[in-house]
């Protein structure tokens, strides 16, 4: 997403919503995007809950309601308060439309948590999925309100189109089975991520070397590749690795290229 053409647009135009809160948003959405690419559903969850709290305090804003600072900020009583904003005095999107998609998010974010029957299915993947799809559809809807009557939405419409696009794990674990979704990955890639998927827990050469293999290399590459993680892993001396901080940052590096 091109973070300053959506900052441009949300804060400019015809109906803009105040910087301060959109820079908060903004940050708080790709956090909430790139929890979810990695299977990270509890942390996804989380931070859409926080940028759920900066669009209820630019809503606030533009609805000329207060927010309250610190403790004293509520997401449900600004969301009151925009409900209970008189018809016609600001649009229905401000007052009703995006709070409502807010107010479930929050509820998700505040209520779910990681309290689930490990027997069932996992509830913490749908949450994070469901939260994603709606963080978008809110930002796409204010990026909608605030170019309102614009002249020129060729940026804006292209912009909303890939927000509202479905958005994918880039990784992904089968019964176990790591799976990188990238379409430029190196073996490295793979058994770096494989190994940061599953951090503090050691995995075997052997275990590591499949699982590279899995993920579309020969056996000779995926050996090469395990044996080029020297400096990043430590070995416990019967061949079971265990991610570095340096092979950590390298996992962070290779997921924050999002050219899946």
């Amino acid at each position: 997403m091109d973070d300053a053409s959506v900052r441009k647009l949300l804060t400019t135009g015809k109906h803009p919503f105040p910087a301060k809160h959109v820079d908060a948003l903004l940050r708080h959405f790709a956090k909430t995007v790139d929890h979810f690419r990695v299977g990270e559903w509890e942390e996804c969850s989380a931070k859409a809950g926080k940028f759920v709290e900066a669009v209820a305090k630019a809503l606030g804003s533009v609805a000329a309601v207060p927010v309250g600072t610190g403790r004293a900020f509520k997401v449900d009583a600004v969301v009151n308060l925009l409900r209970q904003t008189p018809a016609g005095s600001v649009d229905d999107e401000i007052r009703l439309v995006i709070p409502r998609c807010c107010t479930f998010v929050y509820d998700i974010a505040s209520n779910r948590g990681g309290r689930h029957d490990p027997q069932e299915v996992n509830p913490n993947e749908m949450d994070a999925a469901v939260s994603v799809a709606n963080v978008s559809w809110i930002l796409a809807e204010m990026i909608r309100y605030a170019q309102k009557g614009s002249v020129d939405l060729d940026e804006a419409k292209r912009l909303v189109e890939a927000l509202t696009e479905t958005k994918y794990p880039l990784v992904e674990k089968v019964e176990g089975r790591f799976y990188l979704h990238k379409r430029k990955k190196s073996g490295v890639d793979v058994a770096v991520t494989a190994l940061a998927s599953q951090h503090p827990v050691r995995m075997s050469k052997r275990e590591l070397i499949q699982t590279v293999r899995r993920n579309g290399f020969s056996e000779h590459n995926a050996r090469m590749a395990v044996t080029r993680l020297a400096g990043l892993v430590d070995d416990n001396g019967q061949g079971e690795l265990r991610l570095l901080a340096p092979g950590r940052q390298r996992a962070d590096e290779i997921m924050g290229k999002m050219d899946s």
